[in-house]
């Protein structure tokens, strides 16, 4: 992984959009686009650092891309970035953060940055926040109704408790180096660590 200079793989199935992202990028990323969830799959190997994944393609879904990422065992960063309005069911999906189209430029060079960052945190810090991201999503997006009747929700508050005490002694440290500022960043992002 290169952190001055990541590997970008845009798995878009509208080639318009998926050249944008690219053009948006291709000044500070190694990208690569392909239009397809088959593609995404031949395409993706150990040299990609983050990949930007459609969650509804024909064919291949990107759900099912993000499994076989996850079941291959590759060290990279997802980020869905999708029109599909986020649910509970994302409480069970292996990515690190979700953006709902439309999406600027800004919002995919912060993710980016974003997920590069956390890609230097070990697990079960890459774990809290992937599932704090996913949290402050469904905070969001659900009433508190529809929250507090989720049984995959109260998991996740658990779950998220949890690591917030394995994850103290890791958190001090970054405190300490140049990771203060984004790790302050993503905890303000994060409503969950307060509740």
């Amino acid at each position: 992984m290169t952190i001055d200079t990541p590997s970008v793989l845009i798995v878009e199935d509208e080639p318009d959009l998926a050249d944008l992202y690219a053009a948006w990028l291709e000044d500070d990323c190694d990208v690569e686009t392909v239009y397809d969830g088959n593609d995404a799959l031949d395409a993706i190997d150990g040299s990609v650092d983050v990949v930007l994944l459609d969650r509804r393609m024909p064919g291949l879904s990107g759900d099912t891309v993000l499994d076989t990422i996850r079941e291959r065992g590759l060290d990279c960063r997802v980020a869905m970035v999708t029109a599909v309005e986020p649910d509970f069911d994302i409480i069970r999906l292996g990515f690190d953060d979700y953006l709902v189209k439309p999406v600027s430029k800004g919002e995919l060079v912060d993710i980016i940055d974003q997920l590069q960052l956390r890609a230097s945190y070990n697990e079960k810090l890459q774990e809290f926040f992937a599932l704090a991201s996913k949290k402050a999503l469904l905070d969001d997006q659900k009433t508190d109704a529809q929250r507090k009747s989720s049984q995959e929700y109260a998991e996740l508050r658990d779950r998220l408790a949890v690591l917030r005490v394995q994850v103290n002694d890791t958190m001090q440290s970054l405190f300490e180096q140049d990771g203060y500022r984004q790790l302050c960043r993503d905890i303000a992002g994060e409503s969950v660590i307060r509740e």
